[in-house]
């Protein structure tokens, strides 16, 4: 008898335990959610960055951004914003078209990914307009 008591406290409390593991998770998502706030300054945050970024910033050309979607990255969704460009490299070569993904948290560039196979992932529907401001980017 005592041993199904036992069986029966271990049981109950091994589900509690996942109750409260789906409950983190939750939890854990739910803040993740509340940082997507679209970012209505991507173009300038990017192109901050991209100052920095790249090498040689001045004369990049064949440049597009498609506007911020929410794309699945991590446990959840973070606005997106697509960008390719061709930039010269530090001896003023210009190397081919590069692609990158802008991730925005709170409205805010936190990440630019530009592993090829992962940009091409995410990006893979991006429909780019042109990026003028990119274009003419100077030191």
């Amino acid at each position: 008898m005592r041993l199904i008591a036992v069986a029966a406290v271990l049981a109950l409390g091994g589900c509690s335990a996942d109750t409260a593991l789906l409950s983190d998770q939750g939890d854990i998502r739910a803040r993740w959610e509340a940082q997507n706030i679209y970012p209505n300054n991507y173009k300038g945050d990017l192109l901050a960055y991209l100052r920095t970024y790249l090498n040689n910033p001045d004369h990049v050309r064949s440049t597009g951004l498609a506007a911020p979607q929410l794309k699945k990255i991590g446990p959840a969704d973070r606005y997106v914003a697509c960008v390719r460009f061709d930039a010269r490299n530090t001896d003023g070569v210009y190397k081919g078209v590069k692609e990158g993904a802008a991730v925005y948290v709170l409205a805010r560039l936190d990440q630019f990914i530009d592993q090829p196979k992962v940009v091409r992932e995410i990006c893979k529907d991006a429909d780019y307009a042109p990026f003028p401001e990119l274009e003419a980017l100077r030191r």
